[in-house]
């Protein structure tokens, strides 16, 4: 085995050990799971993990665009958050870079895939950190895992009530 180099060979193993992926099937079309993305009017409502709330300070949804808000935690904590759109492609995929601010270095990048299964969509998240010690510290400390499962479940029970109110009306 030895060492491995991004050059050549299977991407995915140069970044293992520092990215976290996961993934959920949302009992909607894709279309729409995509747009919940694209709207901070939908974004505002299941962003983030349970128990927590988001406050948007500016949001402009295309490549370069940036949304800058602010998730306040159940236990009153404030966490500054900074996404820049890095690749959209509709109702394909979504890359963006998330951190702290405009110039955070520790910013860590996100592409979100939406896969059309059946009348479902599944949607897979992966997450590169710039290191590894900052990928463990997400996990330990901040519960990325959950916190991205949370989010993801949160993103599809709000997507369900569209659909439902949508078959109402």
């Amino acid at each position: 085995m030895g060492t491995t180099t991004s050059s050549g060979g299977e991407p995915g193993h140069a970044t293992a050990d520092r990215e976290i992926v996961m993934s959920r099937v949302i009992d909607a079309p894709r279309e729409l799971v995509f747009e919940a993305f694209t709207q901070v009017r939908h974004l505002s409502r299941w962003w983030g993990p349970e128990g927590f709330s988001t406050t948007t300070r500016s949001f402009e949804f295309r490549v370069g665009g940036t949304w800058d808000f602010v998730m306040h935690g159940p236990d009153g904590t404030d966490y500054q958050e900074w996404i820049t759109w890095r690749e959209i492609v509709p109702p394909e995929r979504i890359a963006l870079l998330h951190g702290e601010s405009r110039d955070d270095p520790n910013a860590f990048e996100s592409v979100l895939a939406f896969e059309p299964a059946g009348d479902e969509t599944r949607i897979v998240m992966r997450t590169v950190f710039p290191t590894k010690e900052l990928r463990d510290e997400a996990v330990e400390k901040y519960h990325a895992v959950e916190g991205g499962e949370q989010t993801l479940r949160n993103l599809a029970a709000y997507v369900a009530e569209i659909v439902r109110k949508g078959a109402e009306g």
